[in-house]
């Protein structure tokens, strides 16, 4: 059986070099009071050895550990895949290395991974969980390295934020179901990302009154479950009630444990009921029928986030916060009411 390979040291390039250690140690690092010839010969026999530096000698001499960490509230999300793939590709162009991590739906979860990150020593932290109020605002600051929020807008020193346009969203995917002919539109909420669903709702309200349509507080249904698909499965007995022709869900995977229990139920969609989501996450072209939903740029999101940690690391005086648009995309769970 192989023995496990060690990695070469200076003290085994200075063996073999005949020199000492600290001659080899200088001349990787170009020092001048070592000559040409010399630190030539050594960097090719350190190449040829296949010689790697200590991530951590670098970082105690640069102050820098080139990580950036990673906070997402959960990896059985499918949001945040494409969001951690536009982080890393940005990352790894920059030669950084990220950590992710999860932290619940919940404040406390989230303020222990960003302060163990803190004291892994890491250069920056970007945060796609949702949560962070002013308290958290405040604890971050006390941190002192840059933190970019994904989709939060928490005020504080050293806290800036990349955000889709929540209002706008809600309003653009109710104005699609108005267009449509609907006139009972249900708002299907969530209870564990506040902020966000406050802004979609208020798209939604903000689309009702410019097309003067009176909301019906029946219509808003609150979350009946935890977790997003059976939230959706939960609430189709309140939307017939509410004699709902419509819904817009706060995510896809709301809107597809909704399409779930009707089709149980033998309500069909979009005959009967009309779904919209919101986050086109790959899943909502692969459902029956195909979910129509409001496509937020999650890589765009990752890679803005990534870029915006890297001019804060990198010293720039004004980095501004970032603002995309979300856009409809519309499928065959839309219809005009029967």
């Amino acid at each position: 059986m192989l023995g496990q390979l060690m990695p070469v040291t200076i003290k085994e390039i200075a063996e073999i070099a005949g020199v000492c250690h600290s001659t080899v140690s200088r001349a990787l690092h170009g020092n001048e009071m070592i000559n040409a010839g010399t630190r030539a010969k050594i960097k090719r026999l350190a190449d040829e050895m296949g010689y790697v530096p200590s991530a951590v000698a670098l970082s105690l001499r640069s102050q820098k550990t080139l990580t950036v960490g990673i906070v997402v509230t959960s990896i059985n999300d499918p949001f945040f895949g494409r969001i951690v793939e536009g982080i890393e590709s940005v990352a790894r162009a920059a030669n950084y290395s990220t950590f992710l991590s999860t932290s619940g739906f919940g404040e406390v979860g989230e303020r222990e991974v960003v302060q163990s990150f803190y004291r892994r020593r890491v250069d920056a932290i970007i945060i796609s969980s949702l949560w962070g109020d002013l308290t958290l605002g405040e604890e971050f600051d006390r941190i002192k390295i840059p933190i970019v929020l994904i989709n939060n807008q928490t005020e504080g020193k050293y806290l800036h934020s990349v955000v889709v346009d929540d209002v706008r969203g809600g309003e653009v995917a109710t104005r699609h179901l108005l267009e449509l002919g609907h006139r009972r539109i249900s708002y299907l909420e969530t209870k564990n990302r506040w902020k966000s669903n406050r802004l979609r709702r208020e798209g939604y309200e903000k689309a009702h009154r410019a097309a003067s349509v009176p909301l019906d507080p029946k219509l808003v249904i609150p979350p009946l479950a935890d977790d997003d698909v059976s939230r959706g499965e939960k609430a189709l007995e309140q939307l017939l009630e509410a004699k709902a022709t419509a819904v817009f869900c706060y995510n896809d995977m709301t809107a597809i444990g909704l399409m779930n229990a009707c089709r149980a139920a033998g309500v069909r969609v979009p005959q009967d009921i009309s779904i919209v989501g919101y986050d086109d996450v790959e899943l909502t072209n692969h459902v029956t029928p195909a979910l129509t939903t409001m496509h937020q740029p999650r890589r765009q999101l990752g890679q803005q986030a990534m870029e915006m940690t890297l001019a804060l690391l990198a010293g720039e005086d004004s980095v501004p916060d970032q603002v995309l648009d979300s856009r409809l995309v519309v499928r065959a769970s839309t219809a005009s009411p029967a």
